[in-house]
């Protein structure tokens, strides 16, 4: 009878290990050249200038459409005139932050216009990983995130 609940606790141990191995990932070299330094997990950036997402795995943009949320390689035309390179990008890691969208635009509305207050991943000086943050929002913002990059925005950094 121990054997048997042993080699069920080292089962349940191997699979809860990897599972948290699993959890822990940095995803720096999928970032796009425009998102912020400092950085080693960014799930979603949320762009208050022009009110839509980006995700990072996909490679898409997220905005609002007739009351449907479009998922686009590129930012639609009203848009074509953003920079993302100056725009101000505020780091979420939670899945679906879209669906907080009415949140997220009243608690970011201070970062509209806020050109220049970041330095894009392109035009940092020396190694882009040396200013490595905990995965979260920009400093100073009031929803943050853990820093395994999961969660629902009020883990702690």
């Amino acid at each position: 009878m121990k054997k048997i609940f042993l080699a069920m606790l080292l089962v349940s141990a191997a699979l809860f290990s990897n599972h948290a191995q699993a959890q822990v990932t940095v995803n720096l070299g999928l970032q796009p050249a425009w998102g912020p330094t400092g950085y080693n997990h960014v799930d979603y950036y949320y762009l208050p200038d022009v009110d839509s997402y980006y995700y990072v795995p996909n490679k898409k943009f997220i905005y609002l459409n007739n009351g449907n949320w479009i998922h686009s390689n590129a930012l639609p035309v009203r848009y074509s005139n953003y920079n993302l390179y100056s725009g101000y990008k505020v780091v979420l890691n939670e899945p679906t932050p879209y669906l907080r969208y009415a949140n997220h635009k009243v608690v970011y509305a201070k970062y509209k216009n806020n050109h220049g207050k970041q330095v894009a991943i392109k035009n940092a000086k020396g190694p882009k990983t040396n200013v490595i943050k905990k995965s979260g929002p920009v400093k100073g913002s009031p929803v943050k995130s853990n820093a395994k990059g999961k969660g629902n925005g009020k883990g702690k950094n």
